[in-house]
């Protein structure tokens, strides 16, 4: 047989997905996991948008449609750019994908040519490394960890060469939680525009918000509006993670490359899901709000238990419904015969000795932490940090 592909025998498994297959694995056998690994919300998708689906499927549009997606999805996409971004955009601007990480795969295709560089701030989410990859390119990455996670412009600029295409921003932030500054986001502005570089704006948490403001960075001035893919979906706001609905919005030489793309790749979204994101972008956000007040109150929650906790520190995440925990203070400790090394080291003791599943840091770059996830219920967070809190206090 001959030899599969370099380029994806190249790309890593998802190690956020391993996880939740190891405690998968450990339920089967009967144990009682408390997963802090998935970041999914735990809340059904709203009922006028379920009803919506169902409705639509009933009246038969089941067809294929556009490549880039209905039209009446994406005048209603282009509503709510205006209306919660401050960006105008036509319906020509629009491609939607089958979720915001399809909506990325995309992007990093149809800019990166080989060799080419991508500024990733780092922590940063598992998926933006293998993609720059699979497009050829070349993951580049800024740390963020002496800056409580914030970017630090003259760093990026530091970073910048011929090479360098394009870079990405996430905010709010998966693994952090942090939200970009509106001085960070000019900064950055300002060097994209000075260097003629892309930026990917990356807004899926956009809803989940707790403190500070969603400032979108194509919203600051029209010269980094042409350079800025602002991509967004439905997964986390309206918990619609397995609809599989994402969007970009983009200069129309960009849409045209990725519905070429997409054209040849998944054909379109799926039908019955673009109808149920157009009743979603049409409808009440009551219950996405109810949603962002749950988040918020497990939040408060997770870091009042773990101020209390020996041993463990955190920043406090002003989005999305994560928080990285720093576990380097348990570091070279030993539990029940075995040595933690590292930050895996503690996350396989956590599963397998108190039975809760965390992702560690080598996942998002940063080898010192654990993410954790509050999209669970307020039971299981209590639990789950009662049994961490356990270990930890044996090896104090």
């Amino acid at each position: 047989m001959k030899e599969l592909s370099k380029k994806h025998l190249n790309i890593e498994e998802s190690k956020t997905l391993a996880i939740n297959a190891k405690a998968n694995a450990l339920k089967a056998e009967g144990v009682k996991i408390i997963n802090f690994s998935s970041g999914e919300p735990d809340f059904k998708t709203p009922s006028f948008i379920r009803d919506a689906a169902i409705t639509f499927i009933e009246k038969g549009h089941i067809r294929y449609t556009p490549s880039a997606g209905i039209l009446p999805l994406k005048e209603a996409i282009c509503a709510k750019l205006k209306r919660d971004n401050n960006l105008a955009y036509e319906a020509s601007n629009i491609v939607v994908s089958a979720g915001a990480k399809h909506a990325l795969y995309n992007v990093f295709q149809v800019l990166l040519n080989p060799g080419d560089e991508v500024l990733i701030p780092s922590p940063y989410w598992t998926s933006y490394p293998e993609m720059v990859k699979l497009a050829g390119g070349e993951p580049v990455f800024v740390d963020t960890t002496d800056n409580n996670f914030q970017l630090d412009a003259k760093r990026v600029e530091s970073l910048i060469n011929e090479h360098t295409k394009a870079i990405i921003l996430n905010s709010p932030n998966n693994p952090t939680g942090v939200v970009y500054t509106e001085a960070v986001l000019n900064a950055i502005a300002d060097l994209a525009v000075k260097h003629n570089i892309y930026v990917l704006s990356d807004e899926i948490y956009e809803k989940l918000l707790y403190e500070g403001k969603h400032i979108s960075i194509a919203s600051l001035n029209e010269k980094i509006k042409r350079r800025t893919i602002t991509i967004n979906g439905l997964s986390k706001s309206h918990a619609m993670t397995g609809w599989r609905m994402g969007y970009l919005a983009a200069e129309k030489d960009i849409v045209k490359a990725i519905t070429n793309l997409q054209s040849h790749s998944t054909s379109n979204a799926s039908t019955v899901t673009q109808y149920a994101a157009l009743a979603a972008l049409k409808g009440d956000e009551a219950e996405v709000d109810m949603m962002r007040r749950a988040f918020e109150a497990r939040r408060r929650m997770v870091l009042a238990r773990i101020k209390r906790m020996p041993l463990i520190r955190t920043s406090e995440p002003s989005g999305a419904f994560y928080v990285m925990l720093n576990v380097k203070a348990l570091f070279g400790r030993e539990y029940q015969g075995k040595v933690m090394k590292n930050a895996s080291d503690v996350a396989q003791i956590f599963l397998e000795k108190a039975h809760v599943a965390m992702v560690p840091g080598l996942a998002f770059g940063c080898e010192d932490y654990l993410r954790m996830t509050y999209a669970t219920s307020e039971e299981d967070i209590k639990e789950g940090l009662s049994r961490i809190d356990e270990v930890i206090k044996a090896l104090v």
